[in-house]
Parts: structure tokens; C-alpha cells; sequence
């Protein structure tokens, strides 16, 4: 494969084999066939077993010119590792390079060869590369015992500890309006600190939840009024099965008092096995709430509107449908779902202009930014930006025709293990008022990210390699507080100058 490096030449430079010359911002891909405001339709789904590995086909295809890490040199190939090759907008230039081959002959057309899946499988790969690449030569945002303070666009900060110890894999943070905060546990434990980090307790009385692999108490969320308390966690059944549940419930001191049930799966739809149970909630401040719920690694079940699998709800803060939501009345359909096609849902917030957006799990590659809109289809698992994790080809990002599948906003490659979001909010940073804060477990990052009309206009890492970033919570001071595992603690940045 000689010479992806014309790629990079005509897509950056703006050389006539551009596939895609109108693409100024966000992945280049077509737009859903449906209308953007309409309600769509599953997608029938179908698996093949390939039995391609696509790391080991770009060491024989492609690393002897490019490099065993996209570094170049062979042919006198230049490398693929830079800020401007690794842009997202070049996603569908290189497939096309590969596909297509060059018009003067400088790269063969390996469309002849391979089919979509496995030539997207070669960018997939080729962004892992240039990620790691990039990496080596930009360094990570954090602070350091010679340099405390972090300069970023906008602001520069400092990190201060929250809560050192005596936690277990946090997992979601709230604030009472006294200002004390609630931090849950994934083992089912929800303590509750004061404003001067120190603990009060435990609450007891709570629900009984199962910490079975990624499952357990997961979220916290109070609401804006303060008076109910919402949680997420994952229900046991009968069997060793579960499924994520949604209740409400009040403090009394440190115990939990009147429980009520706001979202429930039907128990004989719960699921065995400990993946993607997805999990956050977020009121808009008109009566309604929105939460996630992952596939439980049962993929296809997200193109089904009878199954709570991949899908993001909409209820009111009650528990009952709004009469309004895209599948009241339709037989067999949830008339909870809102939108549906997500794989592992970990991020929620709504924007300063009521838009609700999502973070989400892909497997190895593209994880997601998403507007998430009405009756949308986003998608998985009939596309996908990704490879499977045994480096297989399964997907290609594009819609085919006829199909109405939402796009994202950003797609993160590699994967960045796409967990806890919130909004800029407060005082503290104001030249990062209403911004997006999204964290990667894998990653280890929470990334800024400004949108604008429904788009992404600006994206920063803001911090990088302190632990798996599993929620990101702006306190009402305007401090940015990031719950870590591994190890299990809280930090928050304040600004420093």
C-alpha cells in the first residue's frame, strides 16, 4: 500500500482526489437518507464471520512502506503522524485512497481485493497508529511536581484531591442544594460528603443493586428542585441476570425513604452477562427526564423497539410516558424509548440550547459524540466506526440507501472508552461557558468539546493519564470534578490565573 501519503496530500491540501470536498467539520459521511426530525425505523441485522485480522494485514500490506507504526520511510513514504493527517474529516479520503487506489498509479486500487469492511478495518488500524504516534510527540495534559499548572486555550488550571480514599470503583457524582455531594459506588455503596470533603456516611436503606461486571450502582442525579434523588443501577433477576432500573427516593439523614420505581424492564427480558449497562440520567427542567441503557452485549437487540437494550428513554420525572414520546401507541414498541441504535451509552447532558447529547461506547474505534433527537436511529449495530476487538472487520460507517441512521457529532479513534459528560457551567471558566466536557475511560481523558446549531466546531484534551476518567461532573461552584478508577479517588480543576 505505497502511497496513502497522497491521501493525506490531496485530502489536507485540497488536491483534486478529495472524496469528499464539502466536509468542513465532522465526519465525512452522508447525511441520513430521512428526514433529521422524523422517526426511523429499525434496520434489519445481520452478522459475518470474517476471518481477516487487520493488524496482521497492514504489517504485510502496508507496513513496508508505511511503517510498522505509520511512521514512513519505506519507498520514501513520509509519516502518517501528524495533527493535520489525523484530522476526522480525512476518514473517508483514505477509505477511498485504499478502495480506489490513485489515478497516476502510485497505489494500486485495493477495492479489486478487499471488500468496505476490511479496507475501513485498514484506516481503523491507521488511526490507532497515528494516535499512539501522536501521543509520543505531544505529551498529556497533567500536572506536575515541576509544572502544577496547566495551560489549555481559554484557561489554565490546577489539580486539587477531592476524596483519596475509601471509595470503590466511583462511578457518579451529585450535589445536594446545601452543597454536601453524593458519590456512588459500583459495590452498591452511595456515601454522602460534606462541602469540606469530609464524610458524613453511608446511606442505608438503599436498593438492592449487583455488581456484576460493569453493572452495579451506577448513577446519582439530583434534581434541579433538590428534593428527589434518581439513581441507576443494575436490578438482579432470578438466575444471575440483570438490567439496569431507575428509582427515586428522598434523604432522611443518611437513610433512604420513599422509593419510588421510575423505569423498570419487564423481568423476563433481563439478561445474563456483566457488559454495557449504560447509565446516566438528565432532567431538561420541563417535567421530563432522559437516561441511557446499553446493548448488555447483545447488539442486535438494539434495532429492536420491544427490548431496553441500546436505546436512550424519555419519561416524566414520575415514571409515566409522555404522551408525545416517537413510539407512544405502536404495537410491540417501548413506549418509553426516545431514540434507539446505541451500543453502551456512558455519557448524558443537555446543552445550553436544550439539545440532548450523548457519549457512547464503540468497540475497537469510534466511539461516539451524538445529538440525540427524537425517533433517531443511531445506528449500531448496522454501522459502525470500529473494528471488533480481535482486530476483525464488521463494519463500515456509512449508511447504505434507505437507510435513516443518525450520524455523529465526532467520532473518537481510538476508542476512548467513552464515559461521564457534563456541560461548563458557573463562574470558575468562564471562556468555557456551555462547552462539553466528555472523559474516556481507556483514554484516561476528559476532552472540551464546543458545539454549535447541532455541530462540533472545537474540540481540546484538556487532561490526560491521571487514571480512567469514569465521570466528569461540573459542581456548582464551577469546578470540574472527575471521579477516577484505578486509582479509585476524586480530583477537581480550579483555575489558576
Amino acid at each position: 500500500m505505497r502511497s496513502i501519503l497522497a491521501l493525506a496530500s490531496a485530502a489536507v491540501f485540497g488536491v483534486a482526489c478529495l472524496a469528499n470536498p464539502e466536509a468542513t467539520g465532522g465526519p465525512a459521511v452522508p447525511a441520513p437518507t430521512g428526514s433529521s426530525e422524523g422517526v426511523a425505523e429499525p434496520i434489519a441485522v445481520s452478522f459475518e464471520q470474517r476471518r481477516v485480522n487487520i493488524p496482521a494485514l497492514y504489517a504485510e500490506t502496508c507496513a513496508k512502506c508505511h511503517g510498522a507504526g505509520a511512521e514512513g520511510g519505506g519507498a520514501g513514504t513520509p509519516s502518517l503522524i501528524s495533527e493535520a493527517k489525523y484530522a476526522q474529516e480525512l476518514d473517508k479520503p483514505f477509505f477511498d485512497i485504499v478502495k480506489n487506489g490513485m489515478p497516476d498509479g502510485s497505489m494500486d486500487a485495493y477495492g479489486q481485493t478487499m471488500d468496505d469492511e476490511t479496507i475501513w478495518g485498514l484506516v481503523v488500524y491507521v488511526r490507532e497508529l497515528q494516535g499512539r504516534g501522536l501521543r509520543a510527540v505531544t505529551g498529556s495534559p497533567k500536572p506536575s511536581a515541576t509544572a502544577p499548572v496547566v495551560k489549555r486555550k481559554g484557561h489554565s488550571y490546577r489539580v486539587e484531591s477531592v476524596v483519596d480514599g475509601g471509595l470503590s470503583t466511583p462511578w457518579g457524582i451529585d450535589w445536594l442544594k446545601d452543597g454536601r455531594f453524593l458519590v456512588t459506588n459500583r459495590n452498591g455503596v452511595l456515601s454522602l460528603f460534606n462541602k469540606n470533603y469530609s464524610k458524613v456516611g453511608d446511606v442505608t436503606g438503599l436498593p438492592a443493586s449487583t455488581e456484576m461486571g460493569q453493572g452495579g450502582l451506577m448513577e446519582v442525579a439530583v434534581h434541579p428542585a433538590g428534593e428527589w434523588i434518581y439513581l441507576g443501577y443494575t436490578d438482579p433477576g432470578a438466575g444471575g441476570t440483570g438490567m439496569t432500573k431507575i428509582v427515586r427516593g428522598k434523604l432522611n439523614g443518611l437513610a433512604w425513604t420513599g422509593e419510588q420505581t421510575i423505569y423498570k424492564t419487564a423481568d423476563d427480558l433481563y439478561l445474563s452477562g456483566g457488559v454495557h449497562f449504560g447509565t446516566r440520567i438528565v432532567f431538561d427542567g420541563r417535567g421530563h427526564i432522559y437516561f441511557s441503557q446499553g446493548d448488555r452485549g447483545r447488539q442486535e437487540m438494539a434495532q429492536d423497539l420491544s427490548r431496553s437494550n441500546g436505546k436512550v428513554f424519555r419519561v416524566k420525572e414520575d415514571g409515566s410516558i409522555p404522551s408525545d414520546n416517537p413510539y407512544v401507541g405502536r404495537a410491540g414498541a417501548n413506549p418509553a424509548i426516545w431514540s434507539f441504535g446505541h451500543r453502551n451509552p456512558q455519557g448524558l447532558v443537555i446543552d445550553t440550547q436544550g439539545n440532548l447529547w450523548n457519549t457512547e461506547h464503540g468497540p475497537r474505534g469510534g466511539d461516539e459524540l451524538n445529538m440525540v433527537r427524537r425517533g433517531g436511529n443511531y445506528g449500531w449495530p448496522v454501522v459502525a466506526f470500529s473494528i471488533n476487538y480481535n482486530g476483525a472487520p464488521g463494519w463500515t460507517p456509512w449508511p447504505k440507501e434507505g437507510q435513516n441512521i443518525s450520524m455523529p457529532a465526532y467520532r473518537w479513534m481510538p476508542s476512548i472508552g467513552a464515559c461521564g459528560m457534563d456541560l461548563v457551567r458557573g463562574p470558575m471558566f468562564p471562556n468555557w461557558k456551555g462547552d462539553i466536557l466528555a472523559g474516556g475511560l481507556a483514554g484516561q481523558n476528559v476532552d472540551r468539546i464546543r458545539v454549535k446549531d447541532g455541530k462540533m466546531v472545537e474540540r481540546e484534551e484538556i487532561l490526560h493519564g491521571m487514571g480512567r476518567v469514569r465521570e466528569v461532573a461540573t459542581a456548582p461552584d464551577g469546578s470540574i470534578w472527575v471521579a477516577l478508577n484505578g486509582p479509585d479517588r476524586i480530583i477537581r480543576l480550579v483555575q489558576a490565573g
